[in-house]
């Protein structure tokens, strides 16, 4: 059964001495603001790593299969869906019969998590129609503006034998410091109900939030934490007020002006509680 609630949140979390996200048209830089010099990642990004996270927690059971996965042949999914009604697809068509149109876009919702997640442009050669997910997330931004240093690595080792007496390979790595990045989230339970979005997989999504970044280390990322999630539950599917409204109830304060803040501890993360409006609960997942 598909949620019956309209649900907003605020995701905050940190990165110490890494990259959290790349710019390839700047040399991999961590990605900024020009204007203000705050650090910015994408809802791209953080889409990555929860289907990471799923495909680990789920592996191999039906219905949690992960579409947009390393090395995917899109095509050869579609004609699976295509396969199980048995029928035959026309280049970037979907069938006439519009009942037929819906059961192949239908089964792609039912066998990927992230399809009826988070939707996905399926009209390629094989046309599996177009799905517009519930769960939407804007770019993450920056608390503070962020300081992107450039560091110099060397590789000890050679690639060939040819090359053993050449001088060793250069590199560069770059990382934050330090930033606190704030996410905001919407789940919609109109389009939940047409992808077939259920409790428990708005369950396992929060719970991917809460423990992706345990499961997504590497050198190159440093130490990433998830610090904060505050998840704004409406009594309806509609909702009871505007989103930015419940988003303005949780602010992050600078503690010191004096010096760049280079931990969490350098933040103070108030929720105003008493200005919430009536038919909306807040639920507080990670403090």
């Amino acid at each position: 059964m598909s949620i019956n609630n309209r649900y907003d949140f605020v995701y905050l979390f940190d990165v110490k001495d890494g990259n959290p996200n790349g710019d390839p048209d700047a040399g991999n830089m961590p990605r900024v603001d020009p204007e203000t010099g705050h650090g910015l990642i994408t809802d791209v990004c953080l889409k990555r790593k929860v289907r990471n996270y799923l495909e680990m927690d789920k592996e191999g059971k039906e219905g949690y299969r992960i579409y947009v996965q390393e090395k995917a042949i899109l095509n050869e999914r579609h004609k699976e869906a295509y396969k199980h009604f048995d029928l035959a697809h026309v280049s970037k068509k979907l069938p006439a019969d519009v009942k037929k149109a819906k059961q192949i876009t239908g089964w792609m919702c039912a066998n990927f998590y992230d399809i009826r997640s988070f939707g996905a442009v399926m009209s390629t050669e094989v046309n599996a129609g177009q799905v517009r997910g519930p769960i939407q997330l804007t770019f993450s931004r920056s608390a503070d503006p962020i300081f992107a240093q450039e560091h110099s690595i060397t590789r000890m080792a050679v690639t060939k034998k040819a090359d053993l007496e050449k001088e060793r390979t250069m590199g560069r790595k770059a990382t934050v410091p330090y930033g606190l990045y704030r996410c905001h989230g919407f789940i919609s339970a109109h389009l939940a109900a047409q992808t077939g979005f259920s409790e428990n997989d708005l369950k396992l999504f929060l719970q991917a939030l809460e423990n992706m970044f345990d499961h997504d280390r590497s050198a190159a990322r440093g130490e990433m934490t998830a610090r904060g999630l505050y998840i704004f539950k409406h009594d309806n599917k509609l909702g009871n007020t505007h989103a930015n409204k419940l988003f303005d109830r949780v602010t992050v304060k600078t503690l010191s002006e004096k010096k760049p803040p280079r931990s969490f501890g350098d933040y103070q993360i108030a929720v105003n509680e008493s200005e919430i409006p009536a038919g909306i609960s807040l639920i507080k997942r990670i403090h």
